[in-house]
């Protein structure tokens, strides 16, 4: 079961890695379900995931309490806002973007009703 794992989190960080260029393909969900499966399999990936510049500071805010950060949601709302208008301008049959963009519309309401991490310069 560890192999089927270990793939499974090598798969995921692949898709994740292309999601960062392509438009559409959810990077953070790819990067957490790697994250799952490493510390399930591999200790190795699961620490690398973690130091990782772009990744590591995602994985700590989703572990620390769902945290998603303000830059990140901007960031989904326009990548998904510019894959919607491509959709529009290119998809033939009508339901397609339409299905889509509701799709999309759904996990930017999910993903805007998630918490925000603390500041660091917030006392308690």
């Amino acid at each position: 079961m560890r192999w089927v794992l270990r793939f499974f989190a090598l798969l995921c960080l692949g898709l994740g890695i292309v999601g960062v260029f392509l438009p559409g393909l959810p990077t953070t969900v790819f990067i957490l379900m790697a994250s799952w499966a490493a510390a399930r399999s591999s200790p190795r990936i699961h620490a690398w995931l973690h130091r990782h510049k772009l990744f590591g500071p995602m994985l700590r805010n989703w572990e620390a309490g769902g945290y998603v950060s303000r830059r990140a949601k901007y960031s989904a709302a326009i990548t998904m806002a510019l894959s919607a208008a491509i959709l529009w301008w290119l998809a033939q049959p009508w339901w397609a973007p339409m299905l889509a963009s509701s799709c999309m519309a759904g996990v930017l309401l999910w993903l805007w009703r998630r918490p925000e991490p603390p500041t660091a310069t917030a006392k308690n």
